[in-house]
């Protein structure tokens, strides 16, 4: 099949602490953006993934983005949930099991759970890909840092937009050879086209919006 897919590699819904983007919203927003694939990333979660799955299965990838002791990973075609805490080897492993694709969110983003070189180092043998561009960056020289990183490692690259709010989705997707499973991710990835812009710093206000909102009305925590 040569058919191209817009995929979508980092998103979030209500089901993180840090979001308000109600699910059939995101769903919505990423048909309108031409999105062809969402992979839809909670932190430390999946359930908002498999419940947007329920409403969209063609678009819709089940992901979580998982903090591990070192820092945070961003993995694909995810079947159960990995919990937050695990050494970063500990928590590859059990995604391997479930045969996730595993990239690494933000790698050099110290403010966003970014991950110390050695750390890094001891980690790209076990993973797929690492996160090259993300467009909640506040500087553009942490997506350089990681393009540069994947670069001399020989890495795949992923890139997202990783949307807290709805404006977000789509800032920045992977225009790939059509593909089915998280093997077929993996044999098409490096062939991956990026199609991204940096979001405006003001995007991170709607992540701390969403806290304060959720600490006075707790019935938008969700888990």
């Amino acid at each position: 099949m040569s058919q191209l897919l817009r995929v979508e590699f980092h998103c979030h819904t209500i089901y993180s602490p840090d979001s308000l983007n109600f699910v059939p919203d995101l769903v919505k927003r990423s048909r309108q953006k031409g999105i062809d694939r969402v992979i839809i990333t909670e932190h430390n979660s999946i359930y908002g993934a498999l419940r947007a799955k329920e409403l969209d299965p063609e678009l819709v990838i089940v992901g979580e983005e998982i903090l591990t002791q070192k820092g945070e990973l961003l993995a694909s075609f995810v079947k159960e949930k990995i919990p937050a805490g695990l050494a970063p080897l500990e928590a590859i492993k059990r995604l391997k099991n479930q045969g996730a694709f595993i990239s690494v969110s933000h790698p050099f983003d110290l403010r966003r759970h970014g991950w110390e070189l050695p750390d890094l180092i001891e980690i790209i043998p076990f993973v797929d890909a690492i996160e090259v561009f993300n467009a909640r960056c506040t500087s553009p020289e942490l997506n350089r840092r990681a393009q540069s990183f994947a670069d001399e490692n020989n890495l795949a690259g992923t890139v997202g937009s990783d949307a807290h709010i709805l404006f977000e989705v789509g800032q920045a997707t992977l225009s790939l050879p059509y593909f089915e499973d998280a093997d077929g991710l993996r044999s098409v990835i490096r062939q991956g086209k990026p199609i991204v812009q940096l979001s405006p710093v003001w995007v991170h206000l709607g992540s701390g919006l969403a806290r304060l909102y959720k600490s006075f009305f707790p019935e938008y925590r969700v888990e």
